[in-house]
């Protein structure tokens, strides 16, 4: 099965103080709000980031990248080296945040999230659905797409530049959200961690930049059954499922190796898996980048 796509570098542009926006132009396959692509990038890097454009447009994907001050080589390429013109092969769009139907939907960005959930604003207002949004960043310079928040929005964006101003009353928005509502949510941590505090587990959707903090016991070693071509192999405490696959000639594509992209999905056949990823594996898959096994043997459909 195809899992990637040609598609042409055709702009780069600053749209804010640090981002910069690239459009990809091409025959490119559908997406839906909050999904996002794996860019592989001329340096070996692969990068995820959010189509943040219109999904009526069948033509081109619209990205924007921050350049990060601590950069592990993806933005800092972007920002200094990507020019337009280049053919790139990218993946198929994936969406571990798809916008789910709801009475009315509160909306949370903070910073560059504003690029998983601009498009879900958009997807909302054009339904007739009540939403709010709520962006907040450093400064306005720094916020991209400000412009299309208030087209979009109006009223029912707020913009809150923290420097300047007392960050949102998340306890009040979760107070005003009616029956029946949703509430969306990408930013840093801190704002992850501040909606979780407020908002009930069942209304609350959020996507990371980086994987939760979270304890696990002790790694231990397992076996590995690979069903489609019948051999198996010890994954050793200390060793990454992703990693022991690569080293037995089972390579599978990774993007983050953190347990947030979800590029590495694999279905497990039989076994109790030790979930540690950020995107919520469902029944029956796992992501080897981070994952383990809690049973002795994990079969796998590889």
């Amino acid at each position: 099965m195809t899992t990637t796509q040609q598609a042409v570098l055709e702009r780069v542009e600053p749209v804010a103080d640090g981002v910069v926006a690239l459009t990809l132009s091409g025959a490119l396959a559908p997406w839906e709000p909050g999904a996002h692509i794996d860019l592989p990038l001329p340096n070996w890097l692969t990068r995820q980031y959010s189509l943040c454009g219109d999904p009526a447009d069948r033509g081109h994907y619209r990205l924007a990248v921050r350049h990060e001050r601590l950069s592990r080589g993806g933005s800092d390429y972007i920002h200094r080296y990507l020019r337009p013109g280049r053919t790139l092969d990218i993946s198929l769009p994936r969406n571990n945040f798809p916008l789910l139907p709801a009475r009315e939907y509160a909306f949370l960005a903070g910073g560059i999230g504003i690029t998983a959930v601009l498009p879900m604003f958009r997807a909302a207002v054009a339904a007739g659905v009540p939403a709010r949004l709520v962006y907040t960043g450093r400064s306005r310079a720094a916020m991209p797409f400000l412009g299309e928040v208030r087209a979009v929005g109006g009223d029912a964006a707020t913009v809150v530049e923290t420097r300047r101003e007392p960050r949102p009353d998340l306890a009040a928005l979760a107070a005003a959200l009616g029956p029946g509502g949703a509430v969306y949510c990408c930013g840093p941590a801190a704002m992850l961690a501040a909606a979780e505090a407020v908002f009930d587990p069942a209304v609350l959707h959020s996507e990371r930049f980086r994987p939760a903090r979270r304890e696990f016991a002790p790694d231990t070693p397992f076996t590995a059954v690979c069903a489609r071509s019948g051999r198996s192999f010890e994954v050793p405490a200390g060793e990454s499922l992703l990693d022991a696959l690569t080293r037995t000639g089972h390579p599978v594509p990774a993007g983050c190796r953190e347990g947030v992209c979800g590029s590495c999905e694999l279905r497990v056949l039989e076994g109790e898996p030790e979930h540690r990823d950020d995107v919520g594996a469902g029944p029956g898959v796992l992501y080897p980048c981070v994952s383990r096994a809690r049973s002795a043997r994990l079969v796998l459909d590889v």
